[in-house]
């Protein structure tokens, strides 16, 4: 620095020292704090790339006195900087200033003016006071160091009257405006905190949309909006920080999804239902701004996540973010100008990725593609099967083929379910699986197609029923006030998670016609298809298992006369062998583990293709149905037992991966804190711990699960990690947000308040944030619980019976009794709370 410029070489040696740590952050802001000539304008602007350069990196790992040095140092070029500022604005003022009869000072004229110094002081400045931490630093050496801080305050104050006497542009006099209000906050730093706005990570949004787009595809866009809302009430969010919260989920769940069908309900949420339910927020939306300019400056801030969508990206084998541009541009969320401005900045970021395909997926349609283009199919189908059936055989057949075929069913499934027109495909397969029951007069081809119709349609009800629930087929209410025999037959008779069955009340069938279907199925002849009243087969076919499965153990039927029965069974129609497979499985729940070796080969033989040419149409296709089919029914039995049984196809589109029902060989207490402990270090529930802390839920009861939730979240010693455990666990309530806060208001919380030797555990930051915790997850319930509209996932109740919301906690005195009953519970012991009769590990 001893021209009037710096030399270039001795910079670049500077920078590499201090990139690979040869020179202290302190030593070189004192350094630079000590060179005075603000008139030399190159130099002065090195020594801002500098500081710009360095302060955003900012630490010390030695010792406690360099710490402090850096703090110090630290206030010295806030100093310095101030001073810049003001010799600038000075210099800005005399050449403003009217001419006199007095010579100015010459300057060179290849000199920067006053006031191109100006943006890089700001600039520096802004950098210095920019990160927490160093505000933080500031806030230590304010302590330290009175007096330069006594100047740092005079400077501050001398910069507004400044830039009010001078000519300055806007954007820099707003920059600086702003950086002085920052540093008159440094003294009440520790009151104030840090500012809301800084914050953009919001766990609840990222757990809601999560649970949602795990569980919820079929649900009402309705109760997610009115949770949003409520969200955003209690935590004092931003609308466009949620709105981002909400596509950085999406964009998650796209990436972390398992292949095959939950890869495709994520696709479906995130570019059919989401822009539906951003459409109905928009109709609650109060604020300052419009809803499309939050919604577009969120979109902004999205883009930037370039790492994130790349992802997205090369996971779908897309453009995702166009996509999602194109459905909210279909809604009138977004304008045809917001949305060519987003389009381009992403197309730039795009351009400077390469997007390599791989040979084995260049000629794969993105599976959002094939969403998008399934959706208007759906609505051409059910056109389809509105009419006559007998009228149009041919053309159902066809569209039954164009359904069967690779996996349109999971695509036509999943763009149904996010469109709210999945119970009106799953109605109209109800009303051909009852045209298809029985007939009379018919010839053999006729026959054959009524048998098509009939194995379809069941095989395409169970698919919907274990993919979405049974609440899709019960929820609408029958024609004529009867259940359809699907309905009876799925109640009844089909397994599913949380379900228990009596096996022998489906054996109350007539022996008559259990033993004319054993005798076709034991013969050598192939089973006649004229005048069968198919329904009636299936419910005899639990008879005929339970009739084989004896004769097998006790030796009157040997390996290949069974083979044969079974071969028989699922020769035309595979409906037939799930029926059977559903017995079996009720069956197996109520044996002992010796006892279940017979049965579950009998599952592996009725699961195995028969060899051979097939007599009936889509055949194969309805085989690999079948066997997802009774690969989901057969999961939480196999997990019991860890046998394995072979289904057709190893892929998961398939079905073979199925999700876990129970939650693994490790005590639920250790499953628990894992998967907290893993939300904790990322910040985020992702897919995998929902799942896991909702089998452990469900294992445990509500009463244990709230207990011991709470003793996590009790062990957090830090204000943020508190913080961030609060905004994690209210994410968490969301499983079942009504029993989980009844627990939590009446089981969990009791103990903790009138327990003296537990009150140390509510000192803060923990008790304030259980406090917190409480008030969120009452005011959410107590909002949520009047809407009838609340999907069967949210409605499902645990092993506890407990008694409804409003009579536990009644607005007046008229039902203490039971309040009271429930605040003296002596259920659990003084440590955990546990469900009546479960030990916990």
């Amino acid at each position: 620095m001893i021209g009037p410029a710096p030399n270039s070489i001795l910079l670049s040696y500077l920078k590499y020292a201090i990139n690979s740590q040869m020179v202290s952050y302190s030593n070189l802001i004192l350094a630079i704090t000590k060179f005075e000539d603000f008139s030399r304008d190159y130099c002065v602007i090195s020594l801002l790339e500098l500081i710009e350069n360095i302060c955003p990196h900012l630490s010390c790992y030695g010792k406690a006195e360099e710490c402090m040095s850096l703090c110090r140092a630290l206030l010295s070029c806030l100093l310095w900087l101030l001073q810049c500022i003001t010799h600038c604005l000075d210099r800005i003022h005399m050449a403003q200033a009217p001419q006199t009869s007095e010579p100015l000072p010459t300057v060179p004229p290849t000199a920067p003016p006053p006031l191109g110094l100006l943006p890089s002081c700001a600039s520096a400045l802004e950098k210095v006071l920019g990160g927490a931490r160093n505000r933080a630093f500031l806030h230590i050496a304010r302590l330290e160091e009175q007096s330069i801080w006594s100047l740092v305050e005079q400077t501050t104050w001398k910069i507004p009257e400044f830039l009010n006497s001078i000519g300055c542009p806007n954007d820099v006099k707003r920059r600086l405006e702003e950086c002085t209000m920052v540093i008159k906050r440094i003294p009440s730093l520790l009151l104030l905190g840090e500012e809301q706005s800084t914050h953009v990570e919001f766990p609840t949004i990222q757990a809601l949309i999560t649970l949602e787009g795990t569980t919820n595809l079929t649900a009402e866009g309705q109760p997610l909006v009115e949770h949003l809302l409520i969200v955003k009430r209690v935590q004092h969010i931003p609308m466009r920080f949620m709105l981002l919260e909400i596509w950085k989920a999406c964009m998650v769940g796209l990436i972390e999804s398992p292949e095959g069908i939950e890869e495709l309900k994520w696709t479906a949420f995130t570019f059919l239902k989401m822009p539906q339910v951003l459409l109905k927020l928009k109709k609650f939306h109060q604020g300052d701004k419009d809803f499309n300019d939050e919604l577009n400056l969120a979109l902004e801030s999205l883009v930037k996540l370039t790492p994130l969508l790349d992802k997205a990206d090369h996971r779908c084998n897309c453009d995702c973010f166009q996509l999602i541009l194109q459905e909210c541009g279909k809604f009138g969320i977004l304008s045809e100008s917001q949305n060519q401005k987003l389009v381009a900045f992403r197309t730039t970021d795009r351009d400077q990725v390469p997007q390599a395909k791989s040979p084995e997926n260049s000629n794969v349609q993105p599976n959002p593609m094939l969403i998008l283009r399934a959706e208007p199919t759906v609505t051409n189908i059910l056109k389809t099967m509105e009419g006559d059936h007998s009228k149009c055989v041919e053309g159902l057949l066809g569209v039954l083929g164009h359904m069967l075929t690779g996996k349109s069913l999971d695509l036509l499934l999943a763009a149904g379910a996010a469109g709210r027109k999945l119970k009106s495909f799953a109605r109209k397969f109800s009303k051909l699986n009852e045209y298809a029951k029985h007939g009379s007069g018919e010839s053999t081809k006729a026959s054959q197609v009524r048998a098509l119709f009939f194995d379809i349609s069941f095989l395409m009800l169970c698919h919907i029923t274990q993919l979405y629930g049974s609440e899709v087929i019960t929820s609408d209410p029958v024609i004529g006030g009867e259940p359809t025999f699907f309905e009876s037959w799925m109640q009844l008779c089909m397994p599913e998670e949380g379900k228990s069955l009596n096996p022998d009340h489906v054996l109350r069938v007539e022996p008559g016609k259990v033993e004319v279907l054993l005798s076709h199925l034991n013969s050598s002849i192939e089973m006649k298809l004229t005048q069968v009243k198919w329904h009636e087969v299936c419910a005899s076919l639990p008879g005929v298992m339970s009739e084989v499965l004896n004769a097998w153990e006790l030796g009157l039927l040997n390996m290949e006369a069974v083979q044969k029965i079974t071969d028989n069974l699922k020769g035309r129609l595979c409906s037939l062998a799930v029926c059977a497979v559903a017995w079996l499985v009720s069956h197996i729940r109520v044996l002992g583990l010796e006892e279940r070796e017979k049965p579950l080969q009998l599952i592996q033989l009725l699961v195995t293709p028969v060899a051979g040419e097939p007599t009936m149409q889509f055949y194969s296709e309805r085989v690999a149905i079948m066997s997802s089919i009774i690969e989901r029914m057969c999961t939480e039995v196999m997990q019991q037992t860890g046998t394995r049984i072979k289904f057709q196809g190893n892929s998961p589109a398939d079905g073979s991966h199925c999700r876990d029902l129970l939650p693994g060989t490790h005590p639920i207490r250790e499953l628990l804190q894992s998967a907290f402990a893993s939300a904790m270090s990322r910040g985020l529930l992702d897919t995998r711990a929902l799942l896991t802390l909702e089998a452990v839920m469900h294992t445990g009861g509500t009463h244990w699960f709230t207990d011991n939730l709470i003793k996590e979240l009790l062990k957090e010693t830090r204000k943020d990690c508190a913080d961030r455990a609060v905004e994690l666990l209210y994410g968490v309530f969301s499983l079942d947000l009504h029993q989980l806060t009844l627990s939590l208001l009446g089981h969990v919380l009791p103990p903790l308040l009138t327990t003296p030797a537990k009150w140390h555990c509510l000192t803060a930051p923990p008790g304030r944030a259980l406090a917190r915790l409480a008030v969120w997850c009452a005011i959410t319930s107590y909002s949520t619980h009047s809407r009838s509209q609340i999907s069967a996932k949210y409605r499902k109740r645990p092993r506890e019976d407990v008694e409804d919301y409003i009579s536990l906690f009644p607005l007046d005195d008229t039902q203490p009794s039971k309040l009271l009953r429930l605040l003296s519970s002596n259920d659990e012991d003084n440590n955990t709370l546990s469900s009546p009769g479960v030990m916990m590990t």
